[in-house]
């Protein structure tokens, strides 16, 4: 047998090869592009996300700020009711 039959044999089997390695990191590329899109999108998110937290935080604080004022208002008004009731004893005693 010649080595020029062998040769010939070889080649098919490392064009297999060679397309093989080529599909795989063909495979790899538009895996890596995927993620890449994929990370963006989540990154993209995750901002939105803390934008929407940090809003909702100065609502909170200002919520929170409306509800002490409340409480204190509501506490005067409850002061005054009782004076108001202890005259309305006092004139019936």
């Amino acid at each position: 047998m010649s080595t020029l039959a062998l040769q010939d044999a070889e080649v098919p089997v490392v064009a297999d090869d060679l397309i093989a390695l080529e599909q795989r990191v063909l495979r790899t590329v538009e895996l890596l592009r995927n993620e890449r899109t994929a990370r963006a999108k989540a990154e993209e998110e995750m901002a939105a996300m803390r934008q929407l937290m940090d809003e909702q935080s100065v609502q909170l604080t200002e919520v929170q700020t409306q509800l002490r004022t409340l409480e204190s208002e509501r506490e005067g008004v409850r002061q005054r009711v009782e004076r108001l009731l202890q005259q309305l004893d006092e004139i019936n005693a």
